[in-house]
């Protein structure tokens, strides 16, 4: 049984994962009511949230798995890349557990465990695949050639898409986070209404701030009354023109690698056109696309743990 445990940014999370991939708890406490005032997350408000609530939830995960901690074999914790103090209450936690018990631990890579995500059961996604990976914080293409790891293949060169999400949604005038505000709105607009540009760059990179900017002046241009009038049709041509972005490239990646084999993780694989506009790759389960620890002890499973005591010297990173 492995013990995962996520703080990488706004979600306390905690979970219970067989070595074979069956997840038996997975609990997630969001702060986004907390940081939808200031329109996106506070770092040091994050901390002090996750500092509170990882003890409860870690005790829940273990209650929801029915399965006592003397049942856990293994602590997997995500060591970065993220908001560094938020990372450091989970990596604090999770060496403390695994010491007062005699635990190995296993350092994860946050970005290998949304890949990771697409590696439980019931429907595990077997490498290689061509994966595309969009959050709030990163959007790369992926060559997954097995478990262990990946490739980077493309990257973006400012905004990750759902940051773009997220500065668009304030733009608009809705709540956050903003990825789920546009998708919600944007089911009532005319996505053809506007016109607004996919970034052509070198390679299967990736570029969003011309798109924001363009939503910008859109929304500049018009009065109260008439953005009102218009916001559902803005809504929807800008997360068409994000989602045509992120289809054009993976399926560029998919034929420069020469496969037919995709896969989408990360919060952005929750966006409902997204998901309709690659119907033919796997998607990471809905209740995996956000942050979790169930991919954090997913992924630990394919990384080499650290015996004790050699991981009282473990620290976080933030930056990938």
């Amino acid at each position: 049984m492995i013990l995962g445990i996520e703080t990488s940014c706004d979600e306390t999370a905690a979970a219970l994962v067989t070595r074979e991939g069956r997840v038996v708890s997975n609990v997630v406490a969001s702060q986004a009511d907390l940081h939808a005032g200031f329109g996106g997350v506070v770092p040091e408000i994050a901390s002090r949230r996750h500092l509170e609530l990882l003890s409860p939830v870690v005790a829940e995960a273990l209650a929801e798995g029915g399965a006592p901690l003397d049942e856990v074999e293994l602590v997997a914790v995500t060591s970065g890349p993220g908001l560094i103090g938020a990372l450091l209450v989970g990596v604090a936690a999770a060496k403390a557990l695994a010491w007062g018990r005699g635990l190995p631990l296993t350092p994860v890579d946050h970005l290998h465990g949304h890949v990771a995500s697409l590696f439980l059961e019931p429907k595990p996604v077997e490498p290689p695949f061509v994966c595309l990976l969009a959050t709030g914080g990163h959007t790369l293409l992926l060559d997954v050639q097995d478990r262990s790891g990946y490739r980077v293949v493309g990257t973006t060169l400012d905004d990750a898409a759902g940051e773009a999400f997220d500065k668009g949604a304030r733009l608009l005038g809705l709540g956050y986070p903003g990825g789920a505000a546009i998708d919600r709105l944007a089911r009532t607009g005319d996505p053809a209404a506007y016109d607004f540009p996919v970034a052509r760059v070198a390679g299967l990179d990736f570029s969003f701030s011309g798109l924001k900017t363009a939503l910008l002046y859109a929304v500049r241009e018009l009065d109260a009354h008439e953005l009102e009038r218009r916001r559902a049709d803005l809504a929807a041509a800008y997360q068409r023109a994000i989602v045509r972005a992120l289809v054009e490239r993976t399926r560029q990646a998919a034929d420069e690698l020469g496969t037919d084999r995709l896969a989408v993780v990360g919060g952005v694989a929750a966006n409902s056109e997204l998901r309709a506009s690659l119907g033919d790759a796997a998607f990471a389960p809905l209740e995996l696309c956000t942050d979790n620890a169930a991919m954090i002890a997913s992924a630990a499973r394919y990384v080499e743990p650290l015996p004790s005591p050699a991981y009282l010297h473990l620290d976080a990173f933030a930056a990938a």
